[in-house]
């Protein structure tokens, strides 16, 4: 259960950056930080990463930092997955071995 919340917290922490982008996106196309739906986004964005960082303490509290850490690599794989289906980004070869090798990783440091 623990680990199935330090995941959550990793897909929220990667939401949040979908929607950074997003918000700045919006600016840029309104020509104005103060646009009303790039701050609505904006908004979101901090809200979301609120909960996620009280909820990732609450792991932290049940879980040694050294096996809870690895998990956020998982952001490194989540938010360029985002990006491609939000914004339509394209990726090389290099970055799927990248990917691939985080992964091993990750499941290497949780079997320690």
């Amino acid at each position: 259960m623990i680990y199935f919340l330090a995941v959550l917290c990793v897909v929220g922490i990667a939401a949040g950056q979908i929607l950074f982008k997003l918000s700045a996106a919006s600016m840029e196309r309104a020509g104005s930080f103060f646009d009303l739906r790039s701050l609505i986004i904006l908004t979101g964005a901090l809200a979301l990463y609120g909960v996620t960082t009280i909820a990732w303490v609450w792991v932290l509290q049940k879980i040694e930092l050294g096996r809870a850490y690895p998990l956020m690599a998982i952001a490194f794989v989540l938010v360029p997955i985002g990006s491609y289906f939000v914004f339509g980004e394209r990726f090389q070869t290099q970055y799927f071995v990248g990917v691939l090798m985080i992964i091993f990783g990750i499941l290497v440091t949780l079997k320690a």
